[in-house]
């Protein structure tokens, strides 16, 4: 089963597929979807929404896992990621794809045990699970393949 796994973002959106089958798991791809933070925002999203639909139609994934929103400090950072966020989600719902969604402390639990685990440690995880040499770069597409290795653990738990 292929799976793409979303960190949002409105300047940075990470993202990574894996491909999961009978208890392995191997990373197809990673990286991120940057946009110029002096562009409008409808600039951005747009540029989001024919990046991350390339991505989709290039490497088929049948799953999307989400990071949920987990933060209320900077409003405005919240909004515009939250616009990301829903230019994801569709991205999603036109590809067909069964579209799942969890909290920062939920893959912080399923990667590395302990819901209040760092970014190295989240890294390192991820690192060791695929089996890589060096930990995914930048920390948005690490994050995103956590998201992504969230939803397979739970599924192969599932069956």
């Amino acid at each position: 089963m292929r799976i793409l796994g979303i960190d949002p973002g409105t300047g940075i959106l990470g993202f990574g597929i894996i491909e999961a089958n009978k208890g392995k798991t191997q990373l197809v791809d990673g990286g991120v979807i940057r946009t110029p933070v002096h562009e409008d925002d409808a600039v951005r999203l747009l540029t989001i929404y024919e990046e991350l639909t390339d991505i989709i139609a290039a490497t088929k994934p049948a799953v999307m896992s989400v990071e949920k929103l987990f933060f209320a400090r900077n409003v405005t950072t919240a909004m515009t990621v939250a616009q990301a966020r829903g230019v994801v989600l569709l991205c999603g719902m036109q590809a067909g794809m069964e579209i799942h969604e969890y909290t920062p402390m939920q893959i912080k639990l399923a990667i590395a045990g302990y819901g209040k685990a760092d970014k190295k440690q989240m890294q390192e995880m991820v690192r060791v699970i695929l089996g890589l040499s060096e930990v995914p770069k930048p920390d948005d597409a690490a994050d995103a393949i956590a998201a992504a290795l969230t939803y397979a653990q739970s599924a192969h738990a599932r069956h």
